[in-house]
């Protein structure tokens, strides 16, 4: 093999791979986004409203924040959320719930309590609406 069959081969070798790296690059670019994170929740939510044994109740429970850098709290529980879909799913080292996203920047959360099945439904504080959108 001579060097000017081994330069050919070079070139050659080289522009199928720049082509390959244009093709995935515009792949990557046109792909639609996953549905985790997509949506921009990050504020303070007041419990509006509780529901225990179809008994709908004034709230008067401690926010949920869910701060920009994916981490929340409520209640002195604190770890990390995740948006996915029309749910919010919060996490720490032991436990994990979701809640669902609801119209009309609301957050329903569901679980079992001493009382049974409680839903606690968290709004979006009007101050905070100006902010940024749910999406």
């Amino acid at each position: 093999m001579d060097q000017s069959s081994i330069k050919s081969s070079f070139l050659s070798l080289a522009t199928s791979l720049l082509k390959l790296s244009v093709a995935v690059i515009a792949i990557l670019l046109f792909l639609p986004a996953s549905n985790a994170q997509t949506a921009d929740l990050s504020g303070r939510y007041q419990c509006v409203q509780v529901k225990v044994h179809q008994k709908v109740e004034a709230c008067s429970a401690a926010p949920l924040i869910l701060k920009n850098d994916g981490h929340f709290e409520l209640r002195g529980w604190e770890g990390s959320y995740l948006v996915n879909g029309e749910w919010v799913e919060l996490s720490d080292t032991l436990q994990k719930t979701r809640a669902k996203i609801e119209p009309g920047h609301k957050i329903s959360l569901r679980y079992f309590g001493k009382n049974g099945l409680v839903e606690m439904i968290y709004e979006r504080r009007v101050a905070d609406l100006g902010k940024t959108s749910l999406g």
